[in-house]
């Protein structure tokens, strides 16, 4: 199979039989092999109903529900799981995103010797204050923090080679952050496409400020992950050490200063030195005891799902 096409959703009824009937327009008229795999993430509204109709009238119609509402990344997770196809394409089911990059996307990976290929919206119809300045921002932090220089971090439309998606592990909100992941799994040849942005034309946007914020704290998290994940005590240890030397170096001077210096002043407990040098050891100690907690949780750790799947269609 040439093509698997994981589409996520949640509460797009409207949209999905036109973007169905797009996809299987793009790939009869490039002659390629696909599948089309939906994953409704607890829709509300009629999505799976549609769903059901559509794999009922297509063999090719693939389909997965959730018990309730996980979020992004666990529905790709949960794509990724069941695609079957040398290249997977990821897109948006609210028509933003247009399948007629397929095709291209699909070079690129098969004859362009990408791994990975994200789309990059460079005009694009969103509103300028509430979520083009901030998606300017984001994916300008995202590419100092990260090192990947993509202009698009949220870009949905992307394509991959297989072993990219089984490989990398799609967690939490962590679906922005793909090709940071890819790139610490040691999939180096990412690549970038000018891709059209189409305005919305059903339903209501998802992103609000919180997705915004959420963003960013991720992106905290998945620096700490990509350097430190497996040897959580260099950095906390590290932080240790520093504390705790500064405590002591404190502690030093102030021992001498009492003893030999300035023997008949102040108490050092009348001192200020005396408490900083006493909170930077105490934080110097909780830094080594996250260390080692990190280091024990990590030798402990044990898969568990991350959801719950309801139904599944043509699997």
């Amino acid at each position: 199979m040439n093509i698997s096409v994981v589409i996520p959703l949640l509460n797009e009824d409207a949209s999905l039989t036109e973007l169905h009937q797009w996809i299987v327009k793009v790939m009869q008229h490039n002659k390629l092999s696909y599948e089309v795999i939906f994953i409704d993430d607890g829709s509300t509204d009629n999505s799976w109903n549609v769903i059901c109709k559509l794999s009922s009238e297509d063999r090719y119609v693939k389909g997965i529900r959730f018990l309730r509402n996980f979020g992004k990344s666990q529905a790709l997770h949960a794509g990724f799981a069941k695609a079957q196809g040398d290249v997977v394409i990821t897109m948006d089911a609210d028509l933003q995103d247009s399948p007629d990059e397929i095709p291209e996307l699909y070079e690129m990976i098969k004859s362009g010797g990408f791994d990975l290929v994200s789309g990059w919206k460079k005009k694009r119809y969103d509103a300028i204050i509430s979520k083009n300045l901030p998606s300017k921002l984001f994916n300008w932090a995202a590419r100092k923090t990260s090192g990947v220089q993509l202009n698009d971090f949220n870009c949905g439309l992307k394509s991959y080679k297989k072993a990219v998606v089984k490989t990398i592990d799609v967690n939490g909100e962590m679906h922005r952050y793909i090709p940071v992941l890819a790139k610490n799994a040691g999939f180096s040849s990412i690549g970038e496409k000018v891709v059209k942005h189409q305005a919305r034309k059903y339903g209501e946007t998802k992103f609000g400020m919180d997705r915004f914020v959420h963003g960013f704290l991720d992106l905290i998290t998945i620096w700490f992950l990509s350097r430190f994940a497996k040897r959580p005590m260099h950095l906390f240890g590290a932080l240790g050490v520093l504390m705790f030397m500064i405590g002591f170096g404190f502690a030093f001077y102030l021992g001498l200063d009492k003893l030999f210096i300035n023997t008949s002043g102040r108490l050092i407990t009348q001192r200020p030195q005396f408490y900083i040098a006493l909170a930077t050891m105490v934080i110097g100690t909780q830094f080594f005891v996250a260390g080692f907690l990190g280091e024990l949780i990590l030798r402990q750790k044990t898969d568990k799902k991350r959801y719950l799947i309801q139904n599944e269609l043509n699997f």
